[in-house]
């Protein structure tokens, strides 16, 4: 990946930003970049293997074909005649140079793919990581609520027989109080 944008700064144009955005599970693997071949040699390569699967090329060479064999066949020139040995001779060169330039294509783009499996992985694992965070997070402060409706419902029920405690006492005192003031009298 190729961009003018400063990981660490984040500094660069928006839409370098916005492809960055875009590869920000993929940094850990920038210094990969060379194992996919970044020379011209192996992009081009790569380029034009990917041409070789495409209709203009297939609906080109059955043109070429069909001229060669027609120009041939007809008369027009005789520099390659009937068995078209000169015509097999350019398929066997194609084919000699298609197999390794597709074989290097199929490479480069098997190394980018697991590249990106492997960072695909790495952020999948993190939100697991996060997932069970959060899950720990909430089962603590779960245990936690329940506590304290525990040590509330304990204070509540404390408070309540003191309650009763204090009623009773103070019942007890004004009896006492009452009988002495009767008593006096």
């Amino acid at each position: 990946m190729a961009t003018d944008v400063d990981p660490a700064q984040g500094t660069g144009s928006n839409s370098t930003r916005a492809g960055q955005q875009s590869y920000r599970f993929h940094l850990p693997h920038v210094h990969l970049a060379s194992v996919f071949g970044d020379d011209w040699f192996a992009l081009k390569a790569e380029s034009f293997a990917r041409f070789f699967g495409t209709p203009v090329f297939l609906i080109g060479q059955t043109v070429i074909v069909a001229v060669w064999i027609l120009v041939n066949i007809i008369g027009f020139t005789t520099f390659d005649i009937y068995p078209f040995i000169l015509l097999n001779l350019a398929f066997s060169l194609q084919a000699a140079y298609a197999a390794p330039l597709i074989l290097l294509a199929q490479t480069r783009q098997a190394d980018r793919d697991k590249c990106h499996a492997m960072a695909d992985a790495e952020h999948r694992e993190a939100l697991h990581r996060v997932s069970e965070d959060r899950q720990l997070v909430a089962t603590q402060q779960t245990a936690l609520l329940l506590a304290m409706v525990q040590q509330n419902t304990q204070l509540t029920e404390t408070i309540k027989s003191l309650t009763e405690r204090v009623e009773a006492l103070t019942i007890e005192v004004h009896t006492s109080v009452v009988k002495s003031m009767d008593s006096r009298k």
